[in-house]
């Protein structure tokens, strides 16, 4: 990393290095990703060092009480550090962005329809958890309870690094609440999460290739959604891809967020289909029903979320479902994300 930070700071003092500004900003953030990232790494080397040097001194006096005190130090050092080790593995260049969470109801009716409402609640306690800013920007409610599909963004360092390892279908097993012979029902509902666009991201669009419509927003209120005239739903007609926003007090806003949204999805489908990426995504488009989960929530008759992914298993559901998701997320990422050093 010295040596990566040294040749940046070479290419950064040639003459020319600013007639391409473009080039030059990216060098100039790499160099400070570098760099921060470095600094931590010196301090956490800097903070085991000094441990281990006071721990050599406590057992040769045999004093239990430093001994303790170091040891609850190395637990709260421990999960920090394998945090960083895993930023340092999200090294793409989409993995910074913010993120736009997209959750459907599939097989399941009322009961798939509670579990969207429930998984939205795990996301959004999880962001509040990781100091994430989230933004409802589409729902629609379930016709008797729950909701049927919800979108909203979500800003913070790595949002989509760590985000995008919730993409997939996601089961839940429980006694149903709605069924008044209290049987065991199956729900699923998909999560789908995409690299939110900035505007140094060209995305070019051509205005023939959209279909906009304007609908009055409905549902709940309050949290979800404020009560508008100016609904707009934008359908790309290449590529068959729909967004809506209803969420902003005006057409002209929910308008610009739909194009957001529509560009975020756009981008991911141009990465996917670059990077040969097109048998995931195939994955992620089965039917929203059996034999596709990524992850079970089982509450019944035992409590379980398992990752069919990786095989993590916490039989703590309820703090799952609290939002406490970070295990499955660094576990996942941990065994897909390229383990090479940043490029």
């Amino acid at each position: 990393m010295r040596l990566k930070i040294k040749d940046l700071e070479d290419l950064s003092l040639k003459k020319d290095f600013w007639n391409d500004q473009d080039k030059a900003r990216e060098v100039l953030q790499k160099k400070t990703k570098l760099t921060d990232a470095l600094d931590q790494w010196e301090k956490f080397n800097n903070e085991i060092t000094d441990i281990e040097n006071l721990a050599g001194i406590a057992l040769q006096e045999k004093d239990e009480q430093v001994l303790n005190d170091l040891s609850a130090e190395l637990e709260q050092l421990s999960p920090a550090v394998n945090q960083e080790e895993l930023k340092m593995m999200l090294n793409s260049e989409q993995d910074a962005m913010n993120a736009i969470v997209s959750i459907h109801a599939g097989a399941g009716g009322t009961e798939a329809q509670d579990w969207v409402e429930m998984l939205l609640r795990m996301y959004l306690r999880w962001a509040e958890k990781k100091k994430f800013t989230t933004k409802i920007i589409d729902f629609l409610p379930g016709d008797e309870a729950g909701v049927k599909s919800v979108s909203f963004t979500m800003e913070g360092e790595y949002a989509y690094g760590y985000a995008k390892a919730e993409s997939g279908i996601h089961r839940l097993v429980r006694i149903s609440p709605f069924d008044a012979g209290a049987r065991r029902h199956t729900s699923f509902a998909s999560v789908f999460v995409y690299p939110e666009v900035d505007d140094e991201i060209k995305i070019e669009i051509n205005e023939d290739d959209l279909r906009i419509d304007t609908f009055r927003a409905g549902g709940k209120g309050g949290q979800h959604v404020n009560k508008t005239d100016s609904a707009v739903r934008i359908t790309h007609l290449p590529t068959g891809i729909v967004v809506q926003c209803q969420n902003e007090r005006s057409q002209f806003q929910n308008k610009a967020m739909a194009m957001k949204f529509l560009k975020s999805r756009l981008y991911e489908r141009e990465l996917q289909l670059k990077n040969e990426k097109i048998d995931a995504e195939n994955k992620l488009k089965k039917d929203i029903a059996w034999g596709s989960q990524i992850r079970s929530y089982v509450l019944h008759p035992y409590k379980m979320v398992k990752d069919h992914r990786t095989n993590l298993e916490n039989s703590n559901a309820s703090k799952v479902l609290d939002g406490d998701i970070d295990e499955f997320i660094q576990a996942y990422l941990m065994n897909t994300t390229n383990h090479s050093s940043i490029s």
